[in-house]
């Protein structure tokens, strides 16, 4: 099976940026807005570069709560730098010694991707590591999904889509692939669309059901 990891929250844990954006709370505002505008975007039919977003995001934020503009650069370098949550690193080497290929498809533009996984000593864990950018659309957009599929010349059924985020596990249904919704806290499926096919609280617990 290949399994296809999303990256932010999913593998790596946001709650690192939490001193950079002024507290847990406005790091979950800006990572919210974050995502809506990312998905308005992609309904809407267009391309934004997604670390344009997230800087951009960031400044709506800080005015919208008085502060000083957050310093986009730190934003950028703690983005780069986030730790791995503690159950990944057991749970990828689980999902190797069972045989499964295992890449990285994320929003975030190629070169942060490669530094973000090398800073958190995940990148010898993955074959190969996909950016939406390389297809000029955001996931939940059909065609980065397609795109790992015909990397390894796969039909959709063959490949797990593993995502922390209700909207990537709803985007890689509607392109087919298996899926995988890792409820790190606070994470729901979404309401009134099919089940995952798989459902699990830690990666290990994932990786045996796998």
């Amino acid at each position: 099976m290949l399994c296809v990891f999303d990256v932010n929250e999913t593998l790596l844990d946001l709650a690192a940026l939490d001193a950079t954006m002024g507290g847990a709370a406005l790091r979950r505002e800006w990572f919210d807005l974050v995502i809506h505008t990312a998905l308005t975007v992609t309904a809407s039919g267009g391309y934004r570069d997604f670390a344009g977003i997230a800087g951009q995001a960031a400044a709506e934020v800080a005015a919208r709560h008085g502060r000083e503009p957050v310093d986009v650069a730190a934003i950028g370098a703690g983005l780069r730098s986030l730790p791995a949550h503690p159950d990944v690193e057991a749970g990828l080497a689980k999902l190797r010694e069972a045989g499964h290929d295992v890449v990285a498809l994320t929003n975030s533009p190629l070169a942060t991707a490669e530094a973000q996984l090398l800073n958190a000593g995940l990148a010898t864990q993955f074959d190969r590591i996909f950016s939406a950018e390389q297809v000029g659309r955001l996931k939940p957009a059909p065609e980065p999904y397609h795109q790992v599929l015909d990397a390894y010349s796969l039909e959709p059924g063959d490949a797990v889509m593993i995502a922390a985020h209700d909207w990537d596990i709803a985007g890689a249904q509607a392109a087919g692939l298996r899926t995988a919704l890792l409820t790190r806290p606070g994470v729901r499926p979404l309401p009134g669309s099919p089940a995952p096919t798989y459902t699990a609280s830690t990666l290990p617990e994932l990786a045996e059901l796998l």
